[in-house]
């Protein structure tokens, strides 16, 4: 049956485009077979498809485009419902977009280079722009749509390094030794910020040192500065949670050689954490946590934008950020040539 459907696509209009075996393209590719990419291209869904949510929940640390009514007692919005819930909003816009752009690109990328090359966003300067150059819940200097508006330029400038050869031209004259010491820097920074607040929570905020431990549930982290821990460190069960069935499983699926293996560590936790009744749940009985739930129990919806569209704001005559746009050039040129 199988043999059948190969020889059917391969000699079709798709299969020549493609240059399927047995295409009759002159350059036709052997042992590339319809069934044989279909299963290529289902693995490397399993193997990407955690970006769409991990790229949303660290952009939506942002804030995005919600705006905080500070206090005195709640600086940054932590404990102000109606920012949180906003915020949702926001992660949702950003899944849905996250996996439109991955979908878009992936098939740019397939059907006019004619690569096996899946693409999507990439960790590293999403964190850096959520957490540094943004700040969580907008606490930066540059606001989200100044942001927005410095990767809209640095996107831009770097099509036309690419175009006129300059890009390659730097990956020749940059030290190996620098491209490796910047690769290892992104890698340590994504790390800390996987072990801090936007994942584990293993790692959270002293007030003598620059990191201390964290993981302690809600009630004993300190109002003003929600990453710090007065007690109780290490006892967060949802922190337990990520380790043992996030990370100690999907390491040993991974060292079994297990196809899937990242997907199959995010369901499970997945599915640990829908029970409302437990200290690991994801919906508490909160305001967040039932409008989460209710969203949840749609199992399929199309998600319109409703926070993030045309949201850029031009305001290049301030320093930072043109501080944050040079960063954002520079990590993409080294991201690019390896």
């Amino acid at each position: 049956m199988f043999e059948g459907l190969n020889v059917k696509v391969a000699e079709s209009a798709i299969g020549r485009w493609f240059r399927l075996d047995g295409s009759g393209h002159p350059k036709q590719r052997e042992g590339s077979l319809f069934t044989t990419e279909l299963r290529a291209g289902t693995t490397t869904f399993f193997a990407m498809a955690y970006i769409i949510a991990v790229n949303a929940s660290i952009l939506a640390d942002s804030g995005g485009t919600c705006v905080c009514e500070s206090t005195a007692d709640d600086p940054i919005c932590i404990n102000n419902e109606a920012y949180a819930l906003c915020k949702e909003v926001v992660r949702r816009d950003l899944i849905t977009t996250s996996a439109a752009v991955a979908a878009l690109a992936s098939v740019l990328m397939g059907f006019f280079a004619n690569l096996p090359v899946a693409l999507a966003p990439g960790l590293g300067l999403n964190a850096y722009f959520a957490y540094s150059v943004v700040g969580f819940n907008g606490s930066g200097n540059v606001t989200y749509q100044e942001a927005l508006a410095a990767v809209f330029l640095e996107g831009w400038l770097f099509f036309i390094l690419s175009v006129f050869g300059i890009r390659q031209w730097l990956a020749r004259i940059i030290p190996r030794s620098l491209t490796l010491a910047t690769g290892a820097g992104i890698g340590l920074f994504i790390a800390l910020i996987g072990l801090g607040s936007a994942g584990l929570g293993v790692v959270g905020g002293d007030y003598t040192n620059l990191v201390g431990l964290g993981g302690c549930t809600a009630e004993y982290r300190d109002p003003e500065h929600p990453n710090y821990c007065l007690s109780h460190v290490l006892r967060s069960p949802t922190m337990w949670l990520g380790i043992f069935i996030g990370g100690i499983f999907t390491t040993l699926m991974l060292l079994y050689r297990v196809r899937g293996a990242i997907i199959l560590g995010i369901l499970l936790v997945s599915i640990i954490s829908w029970p409302r009744t437990t200290p690991v749940t994801l919906f508490p009985h909160t305001a967040v946590g039932d409008s989460n739930f209710d969203f949840f129990k749609k199992v399929v919806a199309f998600h319109k934008l409703e926070k993030i569209g045309n949201a850029l704001d031009y305001n290049y005559a301030k320093g930072q950020v043109w501080i944050a746009l040079i960063t954002f050039l520079y990590v993409d040129l080294f991201d690019t040539t390896g």
